[in-house]
């Protein structure tokens, strides 16, 4: 029964000619146009397809993403959070302040929303129901919210010197220092390479993008803050990222995430290009040569049609049978 509703909210999502969540995630991913490195300013991704976003918002302005099915309409902080990012950017490059004004509003819901966890932990939460590997039970929360969350708020503090994002911003870091079973996001593997979390399950995925953004949020922590603990935590993950891109690499696509089942999950054509963003900027940010490698490899991959071909079919099939 389980897997007939997901089918038929998947079914609805992708083929019903309203616009569903998916109108919201499915943009280009790019790089943006003036990435600061070193210091913080706009936003890493440019986010300005999330920014035109023209679905459901709340009377304050806070986008609502429809997901079909039982969940409906629902507020995913990681959504609100790339829209505002959107804005932030679109801001940097026009002055325009009603930009600014868009992505505070977006800022406060963050703050205002930030919900203590069965640990103590502060994080965001998502209240709703999602299907996975196994149902992530509402409430959830995630490194990848967590992360994003911390780039908004750090944007927001420098933007207004409000000091109750600066505050906010200091809870949400904690979920980084803590692993998985005392409430954070982090986990350990046998070898001690430090993961972040954008799906609390066990055993862990490293769901890949989610990895990567969570990274940003303690790096951009860094820079606000010169907090030496996030400099720990940011470069132990980057060198987990550095030291298992090989596993995330089929010779010709990237995995969406480690999913331990015997057929592997590829990631989508989205998710591919996504990656490919995402190590370019992690060369950026690392100058480090391996980034820049993977990133021109997958690229290669990318443009072969019948790769494309080989990883659509193999992703339809995983989802047909997994999830």
């Amino acid at each position: 029964m389980r897997k007939l509703k997901y089918y038929y909210r998947i079914f609805q999502a992708y083929f019903s000619p309203q616009k569903s969540h998916l109108s919201f995630w499915h943009d280009i991913p790019k790089i943006s146009e003036r990435l600061w490195i070193g210091e913080l300013g706009e936003y890493y991704m440019n986010f300005s397809e999330k920014a035109a976003y023209d679905g459901s918002f709340d009377k304050n302005g806070i986008p609502l993403l429809d997901y079909r099915g039982t969940i409906g309409k629902n507020y995913n902080p990681i959504a609100i959070t790339q829209y505002g990012l959107g804005h932030y950017n679109l801001y940097k490059k026009t002055g325009d302040k009603k930009h600014l004004d868009i992505f505070l509003d977006q800022a406060d819901w963050l703050v205002i929303n930030l919900e203590t966890n069965k640990c103590g932990l502060k994080v965001w939460m998502h209240h709703f129901d999602w299907e996975y590997r196994e149902v992530l039970k509402a409430p959830w929360y995630s490194a990848l919210a967590q992360g994003q969350g911390i780039s908004a708020l750090v944007r927001a503090y420098l933007e207004t010197g409000q000091e109750i994002y600066l505050e906010a911003t200091k809870k949400a870091f904690e979920s980084f220092k803590y692993e998985i079973k005392e409430g954070g996001v982090k986990y350990t593997d046998n070898e001690g390479n430090v993961w972040f979390e954008e799906a609390i399950v066990n055993p862990p995925t490293h769901i890949l993008n989610g990895f990567i953004w969570a990274i940003w949020g303690v790096y951009d922590y860094y820079l606000t803050t010169k907090d030496e603990c996030a400099l720990g935590l940011f470069n132990d993950s980057v060198k987990t990222i550095r030291a298992n891109l090989h596993r995330f690499d089929l010779g010709f696509w990237s995995l969406y995430e480690q999913s331990g089942t015997r057929l592997k999950m590829l990631a989508s054509p989205f998710y591919h290009s996504l990656h490919i963003v995402q190590l370019k900027v992690m060369h950026k940010i690392t100058n480090d040569s391996v980034f820049k490698a993977y990133a021109d490899r997958w690229q290669q991959y990318q443009r072969n049609r019948f790769f494309r071909f080989r990883a659509l079919i193999q992703k339809i099939i995983f989802k047909l049978l997994y999830y």
